[in-house]
């Protein structure tokens, strides 16, 4: 009933969101744990598909963001339904005690069966160290944690690129302080084994992070960020991620809340909240959005995700499977992740 509401409302309402230029369609939406019977709050989900085709997807969930009990979880995509989600990784530490962990990325790269899980751990996003496990068998068991070296916090929000020389590239970010937020990308040529970070624009006035990196079919990169100054942040580089652009507005107004975008064919796509940013954080993240772009530049929205007075519905990640169906999850009010189809 909801898909035939939302085809109606698209149809007789807002036509302009029909997407006749993107031709995409909404094909499910689901929920993707029982709410409330494995944790009080989960946030800043992620999904991936193995070398077999199954879907993975983690999050961080625990009594509130922040909070010693936070860790990291996830489920597979198994029968047709959702595995009961586990945990795979926590924030002990040697000493015995617990720390917070944040934003997990999973990431495989083309034509390898290696999954990795990158998280963070600490006490908040001004003091937290980068972390990572990895999978052979598909999700169903991870290695040992192991601490990314200093300087690397792997990627902060969004997953890596593979470049066609099999180089990785991957967008991270530092928030120095409450008032100054710079972004990065960290880049590897030996299979995410050692890396090398090359900045952003440091020297500008834009405050970014949790960037996203589409290639364009030129071999031209691009970074989209989330930003303090109201809009989705972007800059440029032409030599594979080794210098960038300053970095300049994109026609995007963004409340301060992540996105993710991803490149499909000639056309891109981004997942945002479409809203200026309020007195709190945590305001501007009632609607959310899909938008496609031929340039990078200049988006048009093609889909209402959600479309409310009142909520929170954040931190999207946006994939396409091998069979082309793209997917998209994200935070529904702290109580549960919802996952998207989208056929294009």
């Amino acid at each position: 009933m909801r898909f035939i509401v939302l085809l109606l409302t698209c149809a007789y309402q807002i036509p302009m969101l029909c997407a006749q230029e993107a031709n995409i369609a909404l094909k499910s939406s689901e929920f993707l744990f029982e709410t409330g019977k494995f944790f009080a709050q989960c946030h800043a989900s992620t999904i991936e598909e193995t070398a077999d085709g199954v879907l993975l997807t983690s999050w961080f969930a625990g009594t509130h963001e922040g909070s010693d009990d936070v860790r990291i979880w996830g489920a597979r995509y198994e029968k047709g339904q959702w595995t009961e989600p586990r945990v795979w990784a926590d924030g002990k530490l040697a000493d015995g005690t617990q720390q917070p962990c944040w934003n997990p990325v999973l990431f495989r790269a083309p034509k390898e069966s290696l999954l990795y899980l990158y998280y963070k751990v600490g006490p908040n996003p001004r003091e937290w160290w980068g972390m990572v496990k990895t999978s052979h068998d598909g999700g169903k068991s991870w290695s040992a944690a192991k601490r990314l070296p200093t300087g690397i916090l792997g990627p902060i929000k969004n997953k890596p690129l593979a470049l066609p020389d099999g180089t990785i590239l991957s967008p991270s970010s530092v928030e120095i302080s409450e008032d100054r937020w710079v972004a990065h990308v960290e880049r590897s040529t030996d299979q995410q084994q050692t890396w090398v970070a090359y900045p952003i624009d440091h020297d500008g006035k834009m405050n970014v992070i949790q960037p996203s990196i589409v290639e364009h079919t030129d071999g031209r990169l691009q970074v989209l960020c989330r930003s303090k100054e109201g809009v989705v942040a972007t800059a440029w580089s032409t030599d594979a991620g080794k210098s960038w652009s300053a970095l300049e507005k994109t026609d995007l107004i963004n409340p301060n809340s992540g996105t993710d975008a991803i490149r499909v064919g000639n056309r891109f796509y981004i997942v945002y909240n479409p809203a200026l940013p309020g007195k709190d954080w945590w305001e501007g993240r009632a609607k959310l959005r899909l938008a496609t772009s031929t340039d990078g530049m200049h988006w048009k929205d093609v889909l209402h995700l959600e479309d409310e007075e009142k909520g929170e519905f954040s931190y999207p990640t946006i994939m396409q499977d091998s069979k082309g169906l793209i997917h998209i999850v994200y935070t529904h009010n702290r109580k549960n992740i919802k996952h998207v189809t989208i056929k294009e």
